[in-house]
């Protein structure tokens, strides 16, 4: 079933120097962006990450620091890249937990605005493991019938990701809707307000933390009772994303104190 587009909706993959968002780094980014109205544009680029990668990394992904050596770091093609992906909704595999939160430090780093949260976010991988519980590879095999040869490479998972989307749609016509909105708020698990998930809305759709000695409460009673909290968590090992979240939420109490 090919899809239903108002906006075109762009699928991306990144392989990384390791898993930790706030501390490793993109080596390569790939995009399929599929348009309303069916033609499709494929983009891929190595990165140099200005780290060494890792051994486990190279195991995963097959890129080395002599592969990335003389590519681009990543502030300077962030805004050609933010350009190219403006007005898309955004679609991957794991993306909503991994590679959005990733790529939104990476533009953070860079200076570059690109807010995901504007954007409708569909995870192929929520759709997957709700009707299946399954890997990509098996995704692929089960919705496609087809060997993933190239797994983990960066084109090769996020071509599979956008044929899996595809024959979703097809296998659970009756159950999924062939409409970007309802695929997002499909495959969203979480009601987070920063991607690493540190601050959720709870069921009045109020900021509170979702971790620690505060867990449960809400951000702005913790910040009004406890100030100094602000402090440890902007010079603890949070991503900038969730200090960015964290001083948006922090002037809002001091506008309404």
């Amino acid at each position: 079933m090919e899809l239903k587009l108002n906006n075109p909706l762009l699928f991306f993959d990144l392989e990384t120097t390791g898993l930790d968002v706030a501390r490793d780094r993109i080596v390569e980014i790939a995009a399929v962006k599929v348009f309303p109205d069916g033609h499709v544009e494929e983009k891929r680029r190595l990165i140099n990450p200005e780290m060494p990668i890792p051994r486990e990394a190279q195991e995963v992904h097959h890129i080395s620091d002599d592969d990335v050596k003389d590519q681009p770091v990543f502030r300077k093609i962030a805004k050609s890249l933010a350009q190219w992906m403006e007005g898309c909704d955004i679609a991957g595999y794991n993306s909503t937990r991994f590679d959005i939160p990733l790529l939104a430090e990476e533009f953070l780093r860079a200076g570059v605005d690109f807010d995901f949260r504007k954007r409708k976010l569909i995870d192929v991988q929520n759709i997957f493991h709700k009707m299946e519980q399954r890997t990509l590879v098996a995704a692929y095999a089960f919705y496609c019938n087809k060997n993933l040869d190239d797994a983990h490479s960066a084109l090769g998972d996020v071509r599979a990701t956008y044929e899996v989307l595809k024959a979703q749609l097809d296998r659970y016509e009756g159950t999924l809707q062939n409409d970007v909105k309802f695929l997002a708020d499909f495959t969203t698990r979480n009601r987070l307000v920063d991607y690493a998930g540190r601050i959720i809305l709870n069921e009045k759709d109020e900021p509170v933390f979702n971790f620690g000695k505060h867990k449960g409460r809400k951000v702005i009673d913790v910040l009004r009772s406890e100030p100094s909290y602000y402090d440890w968590m902007m010079n603890g090992d949070f991503t900038l994303d969730t200090k960015k979240v964290l001083t948006d939420i922090y002037l809002e109490s001091k506008t309404k104190a």
